[in-house]
């Protein structure tokens, strides 16, 4: 099979996928933004990122802009692979910055495989859920601008997959029936193996057994629930004061925006909250192996998220047998059932989150079956189950495409 992936910071979602194609010996070329990380054997075709100088641009049209330009680069890079006789079999993408809006035009009978990863909803998703922090004047007009660039996508593309059954159903209803729920997945069996010490950068060494409350996020911001995690931790450390709290993330944004008058959302809640330094550590953005190790310390892991995607973080911890303390929003109650195999605790209700946290570090044992069933959970979303999946949906496109058959539409009746 050639197998042909694009994504602006490959190989992001597509990574165990990617791998399990190449330990098949397939063929797989990718295309990504001259940023993207790579993969060490696939031969990747990279752009890089340009915009038009500013001019009277509609501020809503910004980003769709954008998108088209980066859809440009691609389709110069697809003709060229044409040219000189590449044909894949598949392509499989993340559509969500344009890069395949031009694919069709190139390969219009190549099946096209779209990753859909998220609609925006004005109300009843991410936008507007934090009252500390408003949406702007006329969100939904912008969204509703935003989402059109989706619906090309999903005009255009042979099949859709979605992570999770919250992220599918926030696709407009005529679309959502074609739209599979498939996880790519993100435990292995190779991560279970049970890490009894870890060494954090600043030279501290945590041992398993110990009272250990870990919070990841790729960048410490409110869609993760940072800030109500920060004011959490003064409570948790006046009932619990040998709890030892790591904090794993980047100063950085990926969602949202930044403080006003601070350099980052770290800084911003440090200067509101006063807590004991000694026994918080900021570690930063981990290696994997060590972040790794760092939840399989872990005693109480504490998820928190706006109605968004789901983080491959909290199924990574439930994976090492933490117990869990997660936000009670979509899509996370997909996976945590509140004393089943974790604990759902309001986004915002910081005294709630350190009482949870607080339970679990000084009970005697009575919420361990809770790490245990997570555990269990977790492995729903193997990478076994996930890639296989995946190649399932390979090979029914190509046969389709073989049989001269037309790979099924979407059903545009509401």
């Amino acid at each position: 099979m050639k197998l042909l992936v694009i994504h602006q910071n490959f190989p992001g979602q597509f990574r165990h996928v990617v791998l399990a194609a190449m330990a098949r010996r397939d063929e797989v070329v990718a295309i990504g933004r001259d940023t993207a990380p790579g993969l060490v054997g696939v031969k990747t075709h990279r752009y890089r990122a340009t915009s038009r100088a500013p001019g009277n641009i509609h501020p809503y049209l910004i980003r769709y802009e954008q998108a088209v330009i980066d859809g440009q680069k691609v389709l110069e890079i697809l003709s060229r692979l044409k040219q000189s006789g590449y044909q894949p079999d598949v392509i499989l993408a993340h559509p969500g910055w344009g890069e395949t809006l031009f694919a069709k035009d190139v390969y219009p009978d190549t099946p096209l495989v779209h990753y859909c990863e998220y609609y925006y909803r004005a109300q009843g998703a991410d936008s507007g859920f934090d009252p500390e922090f408003p949406r702007a004047t006329r969100e939904s007009s912008r969204l509703r601008v935003l989402n059109s660039l989706h619906l090309l996508n999903l005009d255009q593309c042979d099949i859709a997959i979605a992570p999770t059954q919250w992220q599918r159903s926030l696709f407009p209803a005529a679309y959502r029936s074609a739209i599979r729920v498939i996880h790519e997945g993100v435990i292995q069996s190779a991560d279970l193996d049970k890490v009894l010490t870890v060494t954090l950068p600043n030279g501290v060494e945590l041992r398993a057994g110990q009272p250990i409350v870990t919070y990841v996020a790729r960048n410490l911001e409110p869609y993760r629930g940072f800030h109500s995690f920060m004011r959490a931790i003064p409570l948790i450390q006046a009932e619990c004061p040998d709890a030892q709290i790591i904090v794993v993330g980047g100063d950085d944004v990926s969602y949202g925006g930044r403080p006003l008058g601070f350099a980052n959302w770290r800084s911003r809640m440090e200067a509101e909250v006063s807590f004991d330094h000694s026994r918080v550590h900021f570690t930063g953005k981990l290696p994997y192996q060590t972040y790794r190790a760092v939840l399989q310390c872990s005693k109480v892991h504490v998820y928190l998220t706006y109605p968004f995607v789901l983080s491959w973080s909290l199924l990574e911890a439930m994976a090492s047998g933490c117990v869990v303390v997660a936000s009670d929003t979509a899509p996370v109650k997909e996976v945590i059932v509140d004393g089943v195999n974790g604990v759902l605790v309001d986004f915002f209700d910081h005294h709630g989150i350190a009482n949870s946290v607080c339970k679990v570090l000084k009970s005697s044992g009575n919420y361990d079956f809770l790490g245990c069933a997570a555990k269990l959970a977790a492995a729903r979303f193997s990478v076994k189950s996930g890639v296989s999946q995946y190649f399932e949906i390979f090979e029914s496109a190509m046969s389709a495409h073989g049989d001269k058959k037309t790979v099924p539409e979407f059903d545009r009746e509401v």
